[in-house]
């Protein structure tokens, strides 16, 4: 069999015989590789997780007698949970947020700059933009995926910090 091609004004430029299957053929190995090639497969923070994450926070800051506000971000900084305890002075609200920030857009805890700043006199890092150099924000880890960070502000840095390391250590893993 014979297929024509044409040149697109009505006319035939040449008689082809095999461009059609070469083409078919092209599609056929393609199109399936490009759509895997596209798709990743990551963990994802719930909303339910964050809860849970919260819970242990809140366990923690009640048995040291501290109120805080513990918030929990995406891999992506956006907020999935707040929670203020009940008397817990409300300037803690943006400050917690800003800690989880930066531990997830920074892929660490804040802490690490807290000691830069204050031990390495490191003060250039308080002119980056939307960074909290304070402890209390540690990223949120599974199966080495970074999915959230979370943020814990009311008491003192290190008081935060443990709070907030004891709301990780309830990170379910799976």
């Amino acid at each position: 069999m014979v297929v024509s091609a044409f040149n697109g004004f009505g006319g035939s430029m040449k008689k082809s015989p095999i461009i059609i299957p070469i083409l078919v053929l092209l599609i056929i190995l393609f199109i399936p590789y490009r759509i895997e090639a596209q798709i990743a497969s990551k963990k994802a923070l719930t909303l339910d997780a964050s809860k849970k994450i919260a819970s242990a926070g809140e366990a923690e800051a009640i048995k040291n007698k501290l109120t805080v506000v513990i918030a929990i971000v995406d891999d992506g900084g956006n907020l999935v949970y707040l929670q203020k305890m009940d008397n817990t002075q409300i300037g803690s609200i943006d400050i917690a947020i800003q800690k989880a920030k930066t531990a997830i857009s920074f892929k660490r805890s804040t802490k690490t700059y807290e000691e830069r700043v204050l031990k390495e006199g490191k003060n250039h890092l308080l002119g980056i933009h939307n960074i909290m150099p304070v402890e209390g924000g540690l990223p949120l880890i599974v199966e080495g995926q970074y999915i959230g960070a979370i943020g814990v502000s009311g008491g003192s840095s290190e008081q935060d910090g443990i709070v907030a390391k004891a709301a990780v250590d309830a990170l379910p893993q799976q």
